[in-house]
C-alpha cells in the first residue's frame, strides 16, 4: 500500500507521466491532507484543473492529519532541515505503514524505516 507524495498527482496527468493515471484510482494508494492542502491550495490552479483534482480526492481515501501525525512531523523536523510538508507527508506514511510514492526521494532518504520509491 502506498502514499502518493503531492507531486505524483501533478504529474499524472501530463502526457509524459500516463503510466502514473493508474495510482489515481488505485485503492491501495492514498494520499494526506497535505496533499490535498498542496495541490487544491495552488494560487494558479485554474477552473478545470480544480475540478479535475476535486474529482481525483473524491476517488482516494484521504487520511487525517491526526495529533500523531504531526508529533512525528516535528520529530522529522527537528532531526533534519526539511519542508513543514515534507515532514508531514513523510509521518503520514510512517504512521500508516505506507510506501511513500515521490519524484523527490533524496527529501526523505535520511528517515530510518521510511518506506520511498519514486514510481517516475
Amino acid at each position: 500500500m502506498k502514499l502518493l507524495d503531492s507531486n505524483i498527482l501533478i504529474y499524472a496527468p501530463q502526457p509524459a507521466f500516463m503510466h502514473l493515471l493508474p495510482m489515481l484510482i488505485d485503492p491501495n494508494c492514498f494520499v494526506s491532507e497535505m496533499t490535498r492542502l498542496e495541490v487544491l491550495g495552488f494560487h494558479r490552479l485554474d477552473v478545470a484543473e480544480k475540478t479535475y483534482y476535486e474529482r481525483v480526492f473524491l476517488q482516494k481515501t484521504i487520511l487525517p492529519l491526526t495529533t500523531d501525525v504531526i508529533d512525528l512531523a516535528i520529530q522529522f523536523r527537528q532531526n533534519r532541515k526539511m519542508s513543514v510538508g515534507d515532514s508531514i507527508h513523510a509521518a503520514t506514511a510512517f504512521i500508516h505503514n505506507l510506501e511513500l510514492q515521490t519524484r523527490n526521494i533524496v527529501d526523505f532518504t535520511h528517515i530510518p524505516g521510511l518506506k520511498v520509491s519514486n514510481p517516475i
